[in-house]
């Protein structure tokens, strides 16, 4: 099975000084995802958590929304010419009686859970498919103090990151600022699919009483996936994308993002940001 990390020789050069050296890297390899034994999606991620990410991807495409939806998760025989399982195919079975949505299961391509939609029509499908309607839920309110403690606390959870600097991550913050999980991939959205894909195993979706924070910039697709999992506040360190805000809007979710020390933007669902009352004029 494929390693988190691999070992490269590098030239490295420092202040003129030349010597070769080992370097650690993040590994990336490709994974194909099966529904009930057709192809689906492949995507590059870093291995490990392979099941949790097929699981959290298909929750994302409104395919599983409890654990109670999923029959199984196998690794398949991969494509070597004598047959061996390359642990990079795994095939998702629905339990009987699983209403799939309506997608072409021939679309093997790379892709992202984005594809194929783009402006209204992205807003629609995922506003019309969610299971869990952000703004139906109990509100969850949080202060800019808790939002910012939580890029440290992330960046502290980072293990791989350490080694190679090359990994994303994704956390799931309870409304304390207690760090519930976090996964690390060289794909932003694979490790959000890790963590929405272990709290299906867990059965605990939907998410409704946590923060999602990511280390990089908040595109669409995070966002989406964030609205599909039920949860109702996703903060980036970086910038949103205006289709994510644009989602966020539609949806009911707060959006933070340029999250870096007491300082942040909120480009959505402001109201469940808990404010100071200004100071009184004398």
């Amino acid at each position: 099975m494929g390693r988190v990390t691999e070992r490269r020789k590098v030239l490295r050069i420092r202040d003129g000084a030349v010597s070769a050296r080992p370097d650690t890297l993040v590994a990336e390899e490709p994974l194909e995802i099966r529904l009930n034994g057709k192809p689906l999606a492949i995507t590059m991620r870093t291995p490990g958590d392979d099941f949790a990410l097929a699981a959290g991807f298909l929750v994302s495409e409104g395919v599983l929304a409890s654990a109670a939806d999923l029959q199984n998760i196998v690794y398949c025989a991969g494509a070597t010419a004598d047959g061996s399982n390359t642990y990079n195919v795994v095939d998702v079975r629905t339990t009987p009686g699983v209403v799939l949505p309506d997608f072409t299961l021939e679309r093997n391509v790379y892709t992202s859970s984005s594809c194929g939609l783009c402006g209204k029509a992205s807003l629609d499908a995922v506003r019309t498919t969610t299971r869990w309607p952000i703004a139906d839920t109990p509100p969850l309110r949080v202060t800019p103090e808790l939002l910012a403690a939580l890029p440290d606390r992330l960046r502290a959870a980072q293990r791989v990151f350490d080694r190679t600097g090359g990994l994303h991550a994704a956390a799931l913050f309870d409304e304390d600022g207690q760090l519930l999980d976090t996964r690390e991939d060289v794909g932003r959205h694979n490790a959000v699919d890790k963590l929405i894909g272990r709290a299906l195993q867990d059965d605990a979706l939907p998410l409704s009483r946590t923060v999602l924070m990511v280390s990089g910039r908040a595109s669409f697709e995070l966002a989406q996936k964030a609205v599909m999992a039920g949860i109702p506040v996703l903060a980036a360190v970086s910038a949103p994308s205006s289709l994510a805000v644009d989602l966020a809007a539609e949806t009911g979710l707060t959006l933070v993002g340029f999250l870096r020390g007491s300082s942040m933007n909120v480009y959505a669902g402001e109201e469940r940001i808990v404010l100071r009352e200004p100071a009184a004029r004398g």
